[in-house]
């Protein structure tokens, strides 16, 4: 093409417009002392201006709304919506006209037209008009790309199109921390706390509608943003859950893993996905934004090769009077174990039977149920201690340690 060739003018003309919602007249209050100058005068102006809320006219927010002056800002998880005209400037009719809208992102071209069907003709001063919406899932630049395709009524063909920049931005900083609960000192328990820490990293206040975890087959949630209050359960947060610009609000859950998956040990202590949360919030007035964060990860907790868990104990007990605890014991390895049981008596706690007993073998995933007698020589709250184990096949021996705790009183 050569370069000194005029710019062909097109019969056609695009024109596309971001859609968006209205926002609040916002004025600066221009007030005095009545000792000044001016006197009452600007307090008396500010009162006979109908954009100023009355009662609070030195507030910057006004009743008014604006229609937007600007792109603006677009964030992750929003709705993108754009508006798109072709009008027929010229004297003729215009035949077979094509419009399309695509999105390019830097990993992907959508395409986002209502219809990819071409207008069979189109007159002067008419136009065809069409609404589009994608919700934006990706951080970066965006380029909207609208392309025309048009017959003049000589037959020729003609085509032009037209880019459209805009940057997305990330509105929220999510951060995570898991936590595996015990049950006592040491056994390391199936329940997994999950603390997601929400920050408002844009410029305005969010309306919190909804945080929630979805978690993943093997487990139920329990979400524990909530206290109870006169039988209804109320928001730890307060009735208006507004997160403030660059505010952080911290949610906890906690997960159990179904029944059909706690019995499987070896299954369960291989799990770390956890789910993800969902994240709904509106803006300005009522735009509506969603994220979803990608599936969580936790480090499996290390049970070791044979997991002692203790199932029931007294909360008090007798000063030197037997009482009954029951202990589950679970092979987490690959291998069927011979376990004996052996029982040591401590300062202040001492075991009832036989110590050195054979418990037979216990095949890969599986548990049994223990029930052991002991008592207490010392007051106080008391560490049940002094178990082991030892696989006769590897001659390997098992300690435990702060099984429990419990309260020893006088028995008079």
């Amino acid at each position: 093409m050569d370069v000194t060739q005029a710019k062909q003018e097109h019969l056609l003309a695009l024109k596309v417009m971001r859609l968006t919602k209205p926002t609040l007249f916002t004025n600066i209050p221009v007030t005095c002392e009545e000792r000044d100058l001016p006197g009452d005068l600007f307090n008396q102006l500010m009162k006979d201006d109908p954009s100023t809320v009355k009662g609070a006219e030195t507030l910057m927010l006004g009743e008014m709304l604006t229609l937007p002056q600007n792109f603006g800002n677009i964030f992750l998880g929003e709705t993108f919506s754009s508006y798109i005209s072709v009008h027929n400037d010229s004297h003729q009719v215009v035949k077979d006209i094509l419009v399309k809208a695509d999105l390019q992102t830097s990993s992907q071209r959508l395409n986002l037209s209502a219809s990819s069907a071409a207008v069979a003709e189109l007159k002067q001063d008419c136009c065809i008009d069409d609404v589009i919406h994608h919700e934006v899932k990706e951080i970066g630049t965006h380029i909207l790309v609208c392309a025309v395709s048009y017959t003049t009524q000589t037959g020729e063909k003609m085509y032009f199109r037209k880019f459209f920049k805009f940057q997305v931005l990330k509105p929220l900083d999510v951060k995570t921390k898991f936590y595996n609960a015990e049950s006592d000192l040491s056994s390391v328990t199936d329940e997994v706390f999950l603390e997601a820490q929400i920050q408002n990293i844009t410029s305005s206040p969010m309306f919190m509608e909804k945080v929630s975890l979805e978690p993943s087959i093997m487990y139920n949630v329990t979400e524990l943003n909530t206290v109870n209050h006169v039988g209804n359960s109320v928001s730890t947060f307060g009735t208006r859950t507004y997160l403030q610009p660059m505010d952080t609000r911290q949610y906890l859950y906690c997960l159990k893993p179904k029944q059909e998956f706690s019995e499987k040990v070896g299954v369960i202590k291989g799990v770390t996905v956890i789910g993800k949360l969902d994240i709904v919030w509106k803006t300005n007035l009522g735009e509506r934004g969603r994220l979803q964060t990608s599936q969580l990860q936790r480090m499996a907790p290390g049970y070791g090769d044979v997991r002692l868990s203790l199932e029931t104990i007294p909360d008090t007990v007798g000063l030197e009077e037997p009482f009954n605890i029951t202990c589950k014991i679970t092979n987490c390895s690959e291998r069927t174990m011979d376990l004996v049981l052996e029982m040591c008596n401590t300062n202040s706690i001492h075991w009832c039977g036989v110590s050195g007993r054979q418990l037979g073998k216990l095949h890969p995933t599986s548990s049994l149920y223990l029930t052991l007698t002991l008592l207490s020589s010392v007051q106080g709250l008391q560490s049940v201690s002094g178990l082991r184990l030892t696989d006769t096949f590897l001659k390997r021996t098992y300690e435990y340690d702060d099984i429990a705790q419990v309260c020893v009183v006088s028995s008079k």
